[in-house]
């Protein structure tokens, strides 16, 4: 661990991400993170032998929010950082992470996104993004950072099936200041690659609104990973397969 007051972990928790994480680790590598740990979700593909190249690594069972809590559990920095895989930080992230947890009274905070490509869908999500962070409303693709002592007060993440991360920061921004960073986290656009434009875009306002009007977490996953005919008049939310959570 450093020496210095702020030591950062790097919490990333991963399912059958071969095709990505070893862009992120070595992303990682040239900043020289405190410490790094990959809570894999029991992956069937390389992700591991990846990842245990670079990093500590965790087998558990695949939930996103089990994986975290683990994963900072198992770290020793007192600032947690969770990042997602398929995001890269920019040569400034973490001294800018260290700077701003110099005021004792930020509890946490994330980076500006930013999607890959230059194109007009790219420049319309990072829009969105943007919009939405201004009213607090953020998520895990963000690279949500904490101290570890607030992040236990916090109990952590809920081990819900969706929405985990929405819950955390709203949680997070309930304990006290938040830092709402300018330095940018480059993230893939392979959501609306691999599931389109509208749906990836509908479908972020319908559970968000779904769940504002009550709907449970438990139920939302069942709709995400199946759902309604879009034909009929509902919505096509565009997952595949088991929800990494």
């Amino acid at each position: 661990m450093s020496s210095g007051s702020t030591a950062i972990s790097v919490v990333i928790p991963a399912y059958n991400e071969e095709t990505v994480i070893g862009g992120l680790l070595e992303n990682l590598a040239a900043l020289a993170p405190d410490e790094v740990v990959v809570a894999d979700g029991s992956s069937t593909d390389r992700t591991v032998e990846i990842a245990a190249r670079y990093a500590q690594v965790l087998h558990l069972r695949a939930c996103r929010a089990t994986q975290m809590n683990e994963g900072a559990r198992a770290s020793s920095g007192n600032v947690l950082l969770f990042l997602h895989a398929d995001v890269r930080l920019g040569p400034g992230a973490l001294e800018t992470v260290r700077e701003c947890m110099r005021d004792a009274d930020i509890v946490g905070g994330n980076f500006d996104i930013r999607y890959e490509g230059d194109d007009r869908v790219a420049r319309a999500f990072t829009r969105i993004n943007r919009w939405r962070r201004r009213f607090g409303i953020f998520y895990g693709d963000s690279g949500i950072f904490c101290r570890r002592e607030v992040f236990e007060a916090l109990r952590g993440y809920r081990p819900w099936p969706v929405l985990e991360d929405y819950d955390f920061a709203c949680r997070l921004r309930s304990a006290g200041k938040l830092a709402l960073l300018d330095e940018p986290i480059w993230v893939s656009n392979r959501r609306w690659r691999q599931g389109g434009v509208f749906p990836t875009l509908w479908s972020w306002f319908w559970i968000q609104g779904l769940y504002l009007a009550g709907v449970s977490p438990q139920r939302l996953a069942a709709l995400y990973r199946d759902p309604p005919d879009r034909s009929a008049g509902n919505i096509m939310v565009g997952a595949r397969g088991p929800i990494m959570r």
